[in-house]
């Protein structure tokens, strides 16, 4: 069944995670509309979290510019439950949830704009979107003069590997889940799943890491079974976020920092200089390199990366590694396999080599699909430009894309802190919809994006994860000059040069 639906909102919020909440609070005072699928605010914080996920960070690198946390110099990592709950407050403190309509499931979108606007709010509908609610079979469609898309990369649909043929998990007799599915668990199902069963883990990343302490958990005692977690390419991994007795961030998270760092439309003098001060770039990552070496035994287990630590640094790829990580390794309880191919057998996971390993649970901690969940509702030829021409999507101040109409896309382009990002792009787009700036023309938006993607190519084989870390402090001058703002926010030159940015240096100008 499909019914119109009458509303008296202009804009389209999907999605209640980070980024969706963010944009809801920023545009508040448009009351937009925000269609989220599931029953809780959070995202992948609410539905995409095992028992043990910490954030990767204190509470002060992580909150929202006008909403501090609790006990926020606590130097502990909050859990995931704490940062629902966070969250739950900020929503709650600016009247956010009378916006969202839960269990409602966007399904379509549909573009019914007429002629070209320069405005994001053109006085007439550009957009119908189709919402399933949760246990129905009606379609309620609605229409819109924007769209903002807050789906996110992560959660929803998982990434799943091929294999060769009759070699898949079929096969297999054993159990077989993604993370996606594990999330789900509550402590105890996820203890029985592990508990006394011969485990492999599928990836190295933090996910994986983490799965893998609770699996070693699980499995404590003479009768606990070995966790094998299967490597493909390894990654950096900190103890925590000091390097030699000196805070990480000195390294990348300040002003004078980022200047030895490519950025986007630099000029000619500051390219040279970038390619004079090269060696210097190279040897702060072997610094950096020096003290992990020193302080985990990477080498000794093989799980030294062949890239620099720059590179996962300027692809967003650097974690924590869990607390005991490498305590459970020398006990046996974690052991590592480096591979490259795979495919199951009827007991557990066969190798190019021919050789097996048998399993019990296989957990396959190998990513989602983001791409593919944003090009399910999207029309044509709109979801075929998404990521053209470079592979990755376009995103002027990491929000517009340059050849879509009316929409905006919040939570795609990541940083060192996500919420961070998605709260200052929040506070641009609102601006953007207030006419309080104007949008450059289409061929300037798209060779600024252009300019951006080929600066994180030459920062990192991982460019496609789209993460603008090394050059974070000018993307924000840029939103900042847009603003009408400073862009220097930091109250001394000395601060302003060698302190660490953070959300609290991007504090609304009235």
């Amino acid at each position: 069944m499909m019914a119109m639906n009458e509303n008296h909102s202009k804009i389209c919020i999907i999605g209640a995670g980070v980024s969706g909440i963010a944009a809801a609070k920023q545009l508040s005072h448009h009351n937009p509309i925000v269609f989220e699928a599931t029953d809780s605010i959070g995202g992948v914080w609410s539905h995409c979290s095992y028992n043990s996920t910490k954030l990767q960070s204190n509470r002060r690198g992580y909150e929202f510019t006008d909403f501090h946390w609790p006990q926020r110099d606590n130097p502990e990592f909050p859990t995931h439950l704490q940062i629902l709950s966070y969250l739950h407050s900020y929503a709650q403190h600016f009247d956010l949830i009378k916006n969202i309509r839960f269990n409602s499931k966007v399904v379509e979108i549909n573009f019914i704009g007429h002629q070209p606007s320069s405005t994001m709010l053109p006085g007439h509908p550009v957009w119908r979107v189709a919402v399933k609610a949760t246990h129905s079979d009606t379609i309620q469609w609605y229409e819109f003069e924007l769209v903002v898309v807050c789906i996110g990369k992560y959660g929803d649909i998982a990434e799943i590997p091929e294999y060769p043929s009759k070699k898949g998990h079929e096969v297999f007799k054993g159990k077989v889940l993604h993370t996606l599915d594990y999330c789900k668990l509550d402590h105890e199902a996820a203890t029985q799943l592990l508990k006394g069963n011969k485990v492999v883990i599928v990836g190295s990343k933090k996910s994986a890491l983490d799965l893998a302490m609770e699996s070693a958990q699980a499995n404590q005692g003479p009768n606990g079974q070995p966790c094998t977690m299967l490597v493909r390419s390894s990654h950096w991994t900190v103890p925590h976020y000091w390097v030699w007795g000196l805070p990480l961030s000195l390294f990348y998270s300040t002003r004078s920092s980022q200047f030895i760092h490519e950025r986007p439309g630099q000029g000619l003098l500051k390219t040279l200089l970038c390619l004079m001060l090269s060696p210097l770039r190279r040897g702060v990552s072997k610094f950096i390199e020096s003290y992990i070496l020193w302080k985990l035994p990477l080498e000794k287990y093989g799980l030294k990366p062949e890239h620099s630590f720059e590179e996962d640094y300027a692809s967003c790829q650097m974690a924590i590694m869990p607390e005991n990580f490498f305590s459970e390794v020398e006990k046996g309880k974690i052991v590592f396999k480096k591979v490259s191919k795979w495919w199951f057998w009827n007991g557990g996971i066969e190798f190019e080599d021919n050789s097996k390993l048998e399993a019990d649970v296989v957990v396959l901690a190998t990513g989602f699909d983001g791409k593919k969940k944003l090009k399910a509702i999207m029309p044509e030829p709109f979801g075929s430009l998404l990521e053209y021409p470079t592979g990755i999507m376009p995103l002027y101040r990491g929000t517009i894309h340059p050849l879509i109409p009316n929409m905006a896309f919040v939570g795609y382009v990541e940083s060192l802190s996500n919420l961070h990002s998605s709260e200052l792009r929040s506070v641009w787009l609102a601006g953007l919809v207030d006419e309080k700036f104007k949008l450059p023309s289409v061929e300037s938006m798209l060779s600024q994006t252009l300019k951006e993607i080929e600066v994180m190519k030459r920062s990192t084989r991982f460019y496609k994860r789209h993460c603008i870390s090394t050059y974070s402090i000018n993307h924000g001058d840029e939103i900042c000059k847009d603003l009408g703002w400073s862009s220097w926010r930091k109250k001394t030159w000395i601060s302003e040069a060698f302190g660490a940015y953070s959300s609290e240096d991007f504090e609304k100008e009235d």
